[in-house]
């Protein structure tokens, strides 16, 4: 069933990791995400730039929408 399908993968812990050094802060990866968890951090890295942090770990769904549209290939998500 659908409704089984979608409780049992919001169960499942997805991992996201992001190379906050590597980021470039272009910010598509919060927009594709849609539960709205990533956003540009205050902080900047050792390139001048302001890198994507997520807030709410616990909340990621695992789509790996963030991932697929990063073009510098910096988030890694692991279910």
């Amino acid at each position: 069933m659908v409704v089984s399908n979608y409780v049992r993968r919001r169960n499942t812990l997805a991992k996201l990791t992001i190379d906050r050094e590597t980021c470039k802060g272009c910010g598509l990866c919060a927009d594709a995400c849609p539960k709205h968890l990533l956003a540009l951090s205050k902080e900047i890295n050792a390139k001048g730039y302001h890198p994507i942090g997520i807030e709410e770990q616990d909340k990621c769904i695992g789509c790996a929408f963030c991932a697929r549209m990063c073009p510098d290939a910096v988030i890694k998500v692991e279910k």
